[in-house]
């Protein structure tokens, strides 16, 4: 059995996800700041945030990445240099890029190590040579390789290898993709990106009805690979990365949890049981997701990893309503409302580790002592004390349509 364990690297929108995501068992997180990065949609972080986020991390043993992956003009590359140095400053791990001028002037403000993003679309053993010869730690490789494959390059150019284990797919060639700079004049590489293939689209191409109704054929599954996870183990992947710097708490508590509890399992007992591992499929099901593929982490992705339908919520997921402030016997549970809940409702707290359990809502009160009958978003509500419930744990309820 091999002693290797890969790191789970978890997305951090915010700062209140990156805490989630290394609570719930990260062993890094990726964050972006206010510029240099491909999701100015996502909250992302001031510099007070990005200092107390690595103070945060590098108390509990994680590590934080910050992405600077956009593709710069020289506009871009002047004000470069003094983030650079404050990221130096406050000992960020690595930063991630895929531009050549990025990389130069990493390296020439900081020595922080240099980890090449997705988007630079590496692919093969010499191009990974080429990276490491100009002064990169690590290549996050193309989605297009398989696990065999990352295996290969990194043993051949004796570099540290990232690939994607789970989240959002793009249909585009590892993410280089155009289409919205031309539907809505938003730059994809520069952090613009309208996910406008996942627009509904008509075709007429002399095709018959049947195809004609396929209106989503630009749309990918989403990747889960919790299943091929010995296989980056036996090709010892330094890192498994979990897509989503926009998407939820729950999302970044429930992929944390789940990917770290099953590699910590593997590494105790050097196997999945059946029954292990639909438990913890049962959990990445829970949050909102389209259908699963494994794209091409075993064999390239093919036409049934296309997502071609409309996206609705199923009834298997759910919803955060909450974060446990305080827990204990003589304050009882007290919650931050995020999702409004009624008295009586299935609500059930997600530890750090073990099972998810029921919270009892019959005798909800708010900090006055009064009964609450329907909670309301950002207030707080008081649960009777249960053993195992620790702050910062999140609160969940089966979504609604």
């Amino acid at each position: 059995m091999s002693s290797f364990m890969p790191e789970i690297l978890a997305p951090a929108g915010s700062l209140d996800k990156l805490k989630v995501a290394v609570l719930y068992g990260a062993n890094a997180v990726y964050v972006g700041g206010q510029k240099f990065g491909l999701r100015t949609a996502a909250e992302n972080f001031t510099t007070d945030e990005l200092r107390e986020g690595v103070i945060f991390a590098h108390a509990r043993g994680a590590k934080v990445y910050v992405v600077l992956n956009s593709f710069l003009h020289d506009k871009d590359l002047t004000e470069l240099p003094e983030f650079v140095e404050f990221l130096d400053k406050i000992k960020v791990d690595a930063v991630i890029v895929s531009d050549l001028g990025v990389v130069r002037t990493v390296r020439k403000h900081s020595s922080i190590d240099v980890h090449v993003s997705t988007q630079a679309s590496t692919l093969n053993v010499e191009a990974a040579k080429l990276w490491k010869n100009m002064g990169a730690t690590r290549i996050v490789l193309g989605r297009e390789v398989s696990v065999k494959e990352a295996g290969k390059i990194k043993r051949e150019a004796g570099i540290e290898i990232e690939m994607f284990i789970h989240g959002s797919m793009c249909m585009a060639y590892s993410g280089n993709c155009v289409i919205s700079n031309f539907t809505q004049g938003r730059d994809s590489n520069r952090g613009g990106c309208a996910h406008s293939c996942r627009f509904e689209y008509s075709l007429d191409m002399g095709l018959d009805t049947k195809e004609k109704r396929k209106a989503y054929f630009m749309s990918s599954k989403d990747l889960e690979g919790i299943r091929v996870l010995p296989e980056f183990i036996k090709e010892e992947i330094d890192s498994l990365k979990i897509e989503g710097r926009m998407k939820s708490h729950l999302y970044a508590g429930t992929m944390s949890k789940v990917y770290s509890e099953a590699l910590n399992y593997y590494k105790d007992h050097g196997d999945f049981l059946s029954e292990k591992l639909l438990s913890w499929e049962e959990e990445l099901g829970k949050v909102s997701h389209r259908a699963y593929t494994e794209a091409s982490l075993v064999e390239p992705a093919g036409a049934d990893s296309i997502f071609n339908e409309r996206e609705n919520n199923t009834d298997n997921e759910w919803q955060m309503v909450g974060t446990v402030v305080e827990a204990n016997a003589k304050s009882g549970i007290i919650i931050e409302v995020r999702n409004a809940f009624n008295q009586g409702d299935y609500i059930e707290v997600i530890p750090f580790e073990g099972a998810a359990f029921a919270l009892n809502t019959q005798e909800m009160m708010d900090l006055s002592l009064a009964p609450v009958i329907r909670t309301r978003p950002s207030t707080l509500v008081r649960l009777p004390y249960q053993a195992n419930v620790t702050v910062h744990n999140l609160v969940r309820a089966r979504g609604t349509k």
